[in-house]
C-alpha cells in the first residue's frame, strides 16, 4: 500500500535495498522532470526513527507520507527511501523521506542501511534536512551523533568535496533562544568533524569546505500545533527559488540534468550497494556518455521515420529534383537542433562528440 496515496511519489528504494526503476520512470513522467533541464532541487532529510520526519515534510511540502500514529507506540514508519514531488514550489522540487536511525527493527543491520542511505542522499541532494530533538543538543550520548558521524564519512566517499547544504531542524524547541542553542549546536557539529578519519587529501579541509551549515528551530507539533505551523511557513518560503544565486541550495557543479536523474539515481544505488567510493565527476560525465546516445539513437530513428525525408529519397531516385539540397538541409538541421535542445545541459566534450556522431550516422543515410 502506498503511503503517499493522492500525491506523485514513489517507493524509490524498499526496506531490502532494491531500487524501484519503474517506479521511478512513472513519477518522472507524472512529474514531467526531463522538461525541467537544470532548474530541479533535490532535498533529504535524515533523523532518529519517530522524530517527525514524515509529519515535517507534509507540513513544509504539501506532500503526504504516512506518518506514525503516536496511539499505537514508537515504531517504523517509514521503510526504505520514498521520493514526493513538492506541491507549490518553484523550481520543481523532490523530496526524499529516510527511514529513520536507530530503529530496533532493523537491529544489527541499521548501519549498514543507515551508511547506504546516507551516500545515496547526500550524493544526489542539494539540501538535507537533519531533525534533532532539542534536548539532544550539548549531550555527548545525543541521538543524532551517530548520525552526523555516518554523514560526514561517506561525505568522504564522493571525492571531491560538494558544498550540500545541511539544515539543522531543532524539534521541540524550548524557551531557551535559538542564538544560545546555535552555537552549542555548532560546537557539536565541529567536535564531530575533527574527530572523523580523514583521507590524507582532505585532512586539513574545514567542515565549511563539504557543508553549507544552516540551523532552523520548531516549536512541538503536538504541544503547540499552530505556532509549530506558523514557523513551518516561514521556513518553506526559504525553499521558493532555492538554486538561484544565495539560494538555500548547495554547490550545483554536480548536478545531472533532469532527464538523466533516473539513471543517475540508479547507478548511484548500484554503486553504494556494492561498497565502492563515488567519483561525481566521473559520475556526471559518466551519466552525459549514456543519456546523449540515448539522444543520438532517438533522433536518428526520428529522422529515418520522417516522412518528408522519406517522400524525399523516393523522389530523388525516380527523377531529378532542383530544390532537393535545400529541403535536405532544412530536415537534418531541424533534427540537429532538436538534438541540441535536448542534450544542452550535459558535459560540453561528450555533447559535442556525441554530435558529431550523429552527424556521421546521418551522411551515411543519405549517401546511402
Amino acid at each position: 500500500m502506498d503511503k503517499c496515496d493522492g500525491c506523485c511519489s514513489t517507493h524509490l528504494i524498499d526496506g531490502d535495498g532494491n531500487f524501484n526503476v519503474a517506479g521511478l520512470d512513472k513519477f518522472m513522467k507524472d512529474v514531467k522532470l526531463a522538461e525541467c533541464g537544470l532548474s530541479y532541487a533535490v532535498v533529504s532529510i535524515m533523523g532518529p526513527q519517530s522524530s517527525g520526519k514524515s509529519t515535517l515534510l507534509n507540513n513544509l511540502f504539501g506532500t503526504n507520507f504516512r506518518e506514525m500514529d503516536a496511539f499505537k507506540g514508537r515504531c517504523q514508519t517509514t521503510k526504505g527511501i520514498w521520493l514526493a514531488q513538492c506541491v507549490g514550489i518553484e523550481p520543481c522540487t523532490l523530496v526524499m523521506d529516510l527511514e529513520g536511525t536507530d530503529g530496533r527493527e532493523r537491529g544489527e543491520d541499521d548501519t549498514a542501511f543507515e551508511k547506504q542511505s546516507a551516500l545515496f542522499a547526500l550524493a544526489v541532494s542539494d539540501i538535507v534536512l537533519i531533525n534533532m530533538w532539542c534536548h539532544d543538543i550539548g549531550r555527548e550520548q545525543a541521538a543524532n551523533k551517530p548520525l552526523l558521524k555516518t554523514v560526514f564519512q561517506v561525505m568522504m566517499r564522493l571525492f571531491s568535496p560538494r558544498k550540500t547544504t545541511l539544515m539543522f531542524v531543532i524539534r521541540d524547541k524550548t524557551r531557551t533562544p535559538l542564538e544560545n542553542l546555535e552555537p552549542v549546536l555548532r560546537e557539536d557539529i565541529q567536535k564531530i568533524w575533527d574527530a572523523v578519519p580523514k583521507p590524507s587529501a582532505h585532512q586539513e579541509t574545514p567542515l565549511s569546505e563539504f557543508f553549507n551549515v544552516k540551523v532552523t528551530a520548531l516549536s512541538s507539533y503536538e504541544e503547540r500545533e499552530e505556532q509549530f505551523k506558523e514557523q513551518v511557513a516561514i521556513l518553506r518560503q526559504r525553499f521558493f527559488h532555492s538554486i538561484a544565486p544565495g539560494g538555500l541550495a548547495g554547490d550545483r557543479r554536480a548536478v545531472v540534468p533532469a532527464s538523466g536523474f533516473s539513471f543517475s539515481a540508479q547507478e548511484i544505488w548500484k554503486i553504494v550497494k556494492e561498497n565502492k567510493d563515488l567519483d561525481l565527476p566521473a559520475h556526471k560525465v559518466m551519466v552525459a556518455t549514456v543519456r546523449c546516445e540515448e539522444i543520438v539513437n532517438e533522433k536518428y530513428s526520428s529522422f529515418i521515420a520522417n516522412e518528408e525525408w522519406r517522400q524525399l529519397e523516393d523522389t530523388v531516385q525516380s527523377r531529378l529534383m532542383p530544390s532537393f539540397g535545400r529541403k535536405l538541409s532544412s530536415i537534418l538541421d531541424v533534427c540537429l537542433m532538436e538534438y541540441d535542445a535536448e542534450a544542452t545541459y550535459f558535459d560540453e566534450g561528450v555533447r559535442s562528440s556525441k554530435r558529431k556522431q550523429l552527424e556521421e550516422k546521418l551522411l551515411q543515410v543519405m549517401l546511402f
